[in-house]
């Protein structure tokens, strides 16, 4: 019997760690499995997932820049999903269709509660960004007790949008970036700006950095570098890049395709021994 077929989709993705995290797991089961990354260009994206769900796919992780279009494409999705608007995880269903989740908020809060043993109710959290991958975790952020949300994007009206859609002006609200120096310090502050894969310099002040402030940037390895280090000069008393979110996310699909829960430290100490 063939092994089942799975696949991360992105542009670009040969980077990509999620062949080497599913095959961890799939071992961890004595699950025999296929899991390969391909490369679609935003314009072929809906055809080559359709292709490869007719060619006998059973699931497929999505990352940048796919994850709005993966939501259009599928017939069923979940709450999170529909919250966010867009998808990080396609399943094929028994009668053909395709079911969309995302799970990145979810990850990324398990990592920082029970990887980095750390209570966010209460907290005044920062998030840099108003993007997709901003979306992704600003309800999930809201949900994990946060006190409040600032968000603050260089480009105002996604900053305002965001916020919007979330609904709740007593908790989260927005700023404007040219403020960032004069709205206080923070005990949470979230990097979901493309700036470090960008490789460029967000040139954040060190007034942010409460006295018992996080820093995660949703990055992992090279690109969540400069922040970290910034956060790490300002006197942040934590500093974490996104490593553990994308296991926990890839944990997540692997439950929802395999009906099994992976262990994720073990996948997670390999993976930070690799990155540093």
């Amino acid at each position: 019997m063939p092994a089942a077929q799975f696949a991360v989709f992105g542009h670009p993705i040969s980077h990509s760690l999620s062949p080497q995290i599913h095959h961890a797991f799939g071992q961890q089961f004595g699950i025999e499995l296929e899991y390969r990354a391909i490369d679609a260009a935003p314009e072929a994206f809906a055809e080559a997932v359709r292709r490869f769900f007719l060619d006998g796919g059973r699931g497929a992780n999505v990352t940048l820049p796919h994850k709005a279009a993966a939501f259009a494409l599928a017939n069923q999705r979940s709450e999170s999903a529909i919250r966010v608007g867009s998808a990080n995880v396609l399943t094929l269903q028994g009668d053909g269709t395709l079911a969309a989740h995302n799970t990145d908020g979810d990850g990324m809060v398990r990592d920082i509660t029970e990887r980095h043993s750390t209570d966010l109710r209460g907290h005044t959290a920062l998030l840099l960004g108003a993007g997709g991958a901003a979306r992704g975790v600003a309800w999930h952020l809201l949900d994990a007790g946060v006190a409040t949300l600032t968000i603050v994007n260089r480009s105002p009206a996604s900053a305002d949008a965001l916020a919007d859609a979330i609904g709740d002006p007593a908790r989260a609200h927005t700023r404007y970036w040219q403020d960032l120096a004069d709205i206080g310090s923070f005990d949470l502050i979230i990097n979901a700006t493309s700036a470090g894969v960008l490789g460029t310099s967000l040139q954040l002040p060190f007034s942010l950095v409460g006295a018992r402030a996080l820093c995660y940037d949703l990055s992992y390895g090279a690109a969540a570098g400069s922040f970290l280090a910034w956060a790490k000069t300002a006197g942040a008393r934590y500093a974490f890049d996104g490593l553990g979110m994308l296991v926990e996310t890839a944990a997540d699909a692997f439950e929802l395709w395999h009906g099994k829960r992976p262990d994720t430290d073990p996948v997670y100490h390999t993976l930070r021994q690799q990155f540093g």
